[in-house]
């Protein structure tokens, strides 16, 4: 089952899923060159929207069992979500002494990360459960304000190990109410992801019981946004929203948006990253033995890699993740290299990954087919550690003048727009 928003609803879908009884994933992409995607966190002021018509996209995944929700995951593929959920339970600290379990690379690595938590005996069990569920309320509530996108859904085993599963139509029936809420807060209120901070410090304690005061002072900084604000209270969003409301219509609490390290505003946190990692690959092979080669080479070079079998699998993470270049083989069973190549290229958020396909043949037909869905560059087997290093460290370097030249071009761009603004203004005297 696919289709498109326009089509039909992000509710009906999960209706057909759950009279269906499914056991699955669903896949929601936003498209990324609208102006606005639904009423609830997406609306792109002016001054965004060229910057954000070029990003990679937005992504959700559902998983089911059974026509109910197992874990709902977001597009960010890091833990930082995790991590303020953890709060509460001052327990956000334990991340930091975990490896990477192996959980991590056959589902996302956020539910991995959740189970090895509850195994090493840092949350209970009711905890888990609490988390699990305000992490699918929380997606639920985007996916269900959002009006424009495509979505994919794919009957595949269940998510295990399980650790809770959620009826959909009364949970749907409550994000919904939550989600009309959430409309009448405008336009005081127009984002998740605006970050409040306190204007009349005198008014608003006089104002508040000690307590609330306290909590809020605490979390009003500026750079708390409010649904980080919803996870470390153990509150919904909207809960949170609605108790500063009044507040926000007197003036004593402002609404700012986030403001990255070179102070330009970026009012979501699934945007590109900023800060400096390692480049992050996937390899997609079959052959067990040529995923352990690459991992290998590719761990003692400082890549992040994570290797994957199941192509099925592969096309799941890969959303999660957000590869810096992508390892394809040509020939598996399920979904060949051709066909994966090809339904990645069809998504905005990597129809500029580079793709290398790794190929037992060397004929010209197989090059002339793997660039015809969009293949970067192809690698013959057996190959070499000096050969594999050469064209991933070609094309990382190339992504990254891309990247660079992308972000001069929308400098000078605004720079530009800017200037004639003020040439416009000052003819109009």
């Amino acid at each position: 089952m696919q289709g498109t928003l326009n089509e039909i609803d992000i509710r009906s879908i999960l209706q057909l899923i759950e009279l269906g009884q499914r056991t699955g994933e669903l896949l929601v992409e936003a498209y990324s060159n609208h102006s606005h995607y639904g009423s609830v966190d997406y609306t792109i002021t002016d001054s965004h929207r060229q910057a954000q018509s070029q990003s990679t996209g937005l992504f959700w995944l559902v998983f089911f069992l059974n026509g109910q929700i197992a874990y709902a995951a977001q597009s960010d593929g890091d833990l930082s979500r995790l991590r303020d959920y953890l709060h509460p339970y001052k327990a956000n600290a334990a991340l930091d002494h975990l490896e990477c379990p192996s959980i991590a690379s056959t589902n996302a690595p956020e539910y991995g990360y959740l189970w090895v938590l509850l195994e090493k005996h840092v949350l209970t069990p009711a905890q888990g459960r609490s988390i699990l569920q305000s992490m699918v309320n929380e997606t639920l509530f985007d996916l269900l304000s959002l009006h424009h996108g495509h979505f994919v859904f794919e009957i595949s085993p269940a998510l295990a190990p399980q650790l809770t599963t959620l009826e959909i139509a009364p949970l749907v029936t409550k994000i919904m109410k939550q989600v009309q809420e959430w409309k009448q807060l405008s336009p005081h209120i127009q984002s998740s992801h605006q970050c409040p901070m306190i204007a009349d410090r005198p008014q608003l304690k006089a104002s508040l019981p000690a307590n609330a005061f306290k909590s809020l002072d605490r979390w009003a900084d500026g750079k708390t946004s409010l649904r980080q604000m919803a996870r470390y209270l153990n509150r919904d969003l909207i809960t949170v929203a609605r108790a500063i409301y009044p507040y926000l219509q007197k003036g004593w609490i402002q609404l700012l948006l986030p403001k990255t390290q070179n102070s330009s505003a970026i009012p979501w946190k699934w945007e590109l990253k900023t800060a400096k990692r390692a480049p992050r690959i996937v390899c997609v092979d079959d052959n067990v033995a040529v995923g352990k080669t690459v991992e290998q080479l590719l761990q003692a070079k400082g890549y992040e890699i994570t290797a994957i079998q199941d192509p099925l699998e592969a096309l799941k993470l890969i959303f999660l993740l957000q590869p810096d270049l992508i390892l394809c083989d040509l020939a598996m069973p399920k979904l060949n290299g051709y066909e994966l190549c090809g339904m990645l290229r069809q998504s905005t958020a990597f129809r500029q990954t580079p793709i290398i396909v790794l190929t037992g043949k060397d004929a010209f037909i197989d090059r002339v087919r793997a660039r015809m869905v969009g293949s970067t560059d192809y690698l013959t087997k057996p190959f070499g550690a000096s050969e594999l290093l050469l064209l991933v460290e070609k094309h990382l370097d190339l992504r990254e003048l891309e990247i660079a030249h992308h972000q001069s071009s929308t400098t000078n761009g605004l720079k530009q727009e800017l200037e004639e603004t003020d040439i416009t203004k000052s003819a109009s005297l």
